[in-house]
């Protein structure tokens, strides 16, 4: 995911992309503390996902 196609999002759109990462988020470490999380660099992924969406949605609410 790319910091462009966020800026092209509303914060309604935004917001339910936070909510789906950090749900995702969560899946993948209870994944990996029951040993079957194969690819670990996906929490890493999440992780930075979730850092841009709320990096986009804090340049949104100082334009305002």
């Amino acid at each position: 995911m790319k910091a462009s196609e966020l800026q092209d999002k509303d914060s309604a759109g935004l917001n339910k992309e936070l909510t789906e990462l950090l749900k995702a988020q969560f899946s993948l470490r209870m994944q990996r503390a029951t040993q079957q999380l194969s690819n670990t660099s996906q929490l890493k992924k999440t992780r930075r996902d979730i850092a841009r969406v709320k990096t986009v949605l804090a340049q949104k609410d100082a334009k305002k």
